[in-house]
């Protein structure tokens, strides 16, 4: 084969492969998910089975408010029948004992309408309309907790990422501080002892980088469930440049803060909604004290072939239908007298169950309460670290700088530059750490504030 085809083949192959490599490499790229805070919370929203359960509990009371308004229209049924009797019968036409086969049609249609029943209609009519907020209350308060849980997963994955990466540096730092440690064993500088504990270093660090990246795996999971998505997908979770943010805030004022959050949390609107519908229920029980009245109505008609005319002769179906057509038209009154004090251990029971709904109020205003005075004041501590963090960063970074110099020409034995360069990782994590911590501190204002919660 000439050297050009052969230099044109290879050409050819390496193409191809590279072709090849390029798609595997696109491939997997593509099949890494991006996941920003707000597409965490859209699909969390959009998938979690605990918001998918609370609507459909929104949906039935929806279908149960619905039937109580249409409990207040008419009734109307109709029951025609047909029969064929053999032997000794009743003819259904004139009532008299005959003893043939009787071919038998009747029908007839009746309706009732409730006038009065003590106010339980429309009682009952009100009260599904409050248990339909109290699902939608239910619903808004599961959407806003999950919302919360994302966030605070999702810079718990922040953190995580930054301890597998601190976990490296250190690696990389003992695992010089060993080759040191070896050359200088191996020229008698230093003991058996020395070089054993530069080995111990690397198998604290080594274990440190498994403890943070199962960490690190099990944060992503827990994020994952909360977007009910499979354990298996590949997903990156976007890393915020926290130096950026210029909108955390840090001071609050406590009762501000609370006041506002009275008006809009969900979990006391679900206290007050659920205090609202048990009001409610005493009324729909008061009303078993009063009498119903309930108007009726029929029409009916029957043929029988059993009946003839006076004159002998078959009874016409349709003319036999227009004699016999009868109508009524009535009230029914009843009135409670003794029921065995059924009504009254109702009443009770509801104004009870109204009484601790009260409590339970109270008690989410009182939780709410705690819970908004501890966020202010985790804030203001978050801060605090945050400022000590960073001054000790600086120190560390300030010292390990002139330790560097000082190394670089023999000044400073290894050890001492490993330890300064320790403390230099160490307070940066830390730094790292606090920041994020302050921005979640923040997040969880905004959050009881009715502020969207983005980074």
């Amino acid at each position: 084969m000439p050297l050009i085809m052969k230099l044109k083949l290879s050409t050819t192959k390496v193409t191809i492969a590279c072709l090849i490599l390029f798609s595997v490499v696109n491939l997997t790229a593509n099949a890494q998910e991006l996941i920003t805070l707000q597409k965490a919370i859209d699909l969390t929203l959009e998938n979690n089975l605990t918001i998918k359960q609370a609507k459909f509990n929104e949906a039935l009371s929806t279908e149960d408010y619905k039937q109580s308004k249409y409990n207040m229209l008419p009734s109307v049924s109709a029951g025609p029948q047909a029969s064929v009797n053999f032997g000794r019968s009743i003819d259904p036409s004139t009532n008299q004992f005959v003893n043939q086969r009787i071919v038998g049609v009747s029908g007839n249609v009746s309706a009732q309408v409730s006038l009065f029943q003590g106010g339980q209609l429309r009682n009952q009519v009100i009260e599904n309309r409050i248990l339909l907020d109290v699902d939608k209350s239910n619903t808004a308060k599961i959407k806003n907790d999950l919302i919360l849980s994302v966030v605070t997963q999702y810079l718990s994955i922040l953190t995580n990422q930054d301890l597998v990466t601190a976990a490296k540096q250190q690696i990389d730092i003992s695992k010089i501080a060993l080759d040191r440690a070896q050359k200088s064993y191996d020229v008698g500088n230093q003991t058996l002892a020395d070089l054993a504990q530069a080995k111990a270093q690397q198998s604290t660090a080594e274990l440190n980088l498994t403890n943070a990246q199962n960490q690190l795996d099990l944060s992503v999971l827990v994020l994952k469930q909360y977007m009910e998505m499979n354990p298996l997908t590949d997903i990156k979770v976007e890393k915020p440049d926290i130096s950026k943010l210029t909108d955390v805030k840090t001071l609050y004022d406590e009762q501000s803060v609370l006041n506002t959050a009275l008006g809009i949390n969900p979990d006391v609107l679900l206290a007050k909604t659920r205090e609202e519908s048990f009001a409610q229920n005493i009324k729909i029980a008061r009303g078993s004290y009063f009498p119903s009245i309930v108007l009726f109505g029929s029409a009916g008609s029957n043929f029988s072939d059993a009946r003839t005319l006076l004159g002998g002769g078959k009874y016409p179906f349709f003319t036999q239908l227009n004699d016999n057509f009868n109508q009524s038209i009535g009230l029914s009154v009843q009135i409670p007298i003794f029921n065995r004090f059924s009504a009254r251990t109702a009443v009770r029971k509801a104004k009870i169950n109204y009484e601790n709904a009260k409590v339970s109020t109270q008690l989410a205003e009182d939780n709410l309460s705690k819970v908004i005075i501890q966020a202010v004041y985790d804030v203001r501590a978050a801060n605090k670290k945050y400022q000590s963090t960073l001054q000790t960063y600086q120190a560390n970074k300030e010292a390990f700088n002139v330790i560097e110099q000082r190394y670089n020409v023999g000044l400073v034995n290894s050890l001492d530059y490993n330890t300064s360069l320790t403390n230099l990782n160490t307070s940066e994590f830390n730094l790292i750490q606090a920041k994020y911590e302050l921005v979640f501190r923040s997040k969880v204002i905004d959050y009881y504030l009715g502020n969207p919660i983005t980074l």
